[in-house]
């Protein structure tokens, strides 16, 4: 009887960590998401939408062991591929966006002249 009284006291500590731990992490995460709604720059935007991806997967790996199910780390990994791919789509896309917004006008309108645009002289004027 003592036995089960010992080690059901560190086990409600560890359960009241781990919910104290998710309390925080959820905060934090709210933090991140204004963050990234409110960033300065887009650069600050995608670290903050990274690191919300991460504090997810800290949080599902948190419930994993408060609920003990095993299943919820491969949900963690799983998500953690999800997360690196769209953060790493996501930067390709601003890359893009940003080097053409960098583009002088005039150059922009040459590569179109080369392209074959008519820009109204047609040869069948």
């Amino acid at each position: 009887m003592q036995g089960n009284e010992s080690l059901s006291a560190p086990l409600a500590v560890a359960e009241g960590m781990y919910i104290a731990v998710l309390v925080i992490l959820a905060i934090m995460l709210f933090a991140c998401l204004l963050y990234a709604v409110k960033g300065p720059r887009i650069a600050d935007r995608i670290v903050a939408i990274n690191m919300m991806g991460t504090m997810v997967m800290v949080i599902i790996a948190v419930l994993s062991l408060l609920l003990e199910e095993g299943f919820l780390i491969d949900v963690c990994l799983i998500y953690a591929m999800v997360s690196f791919l769209a953060v790493t789509i996501i930067t390709k896309v601003y890359m893009g966006v940003y080097a053409e917004a960098k583009q002088p006008k005039e150059a922009k309108e040459g590569l179109e002249d080369k392209e074959g645009v008519n820009n109204g002289n047609s040869a069948l004027d």
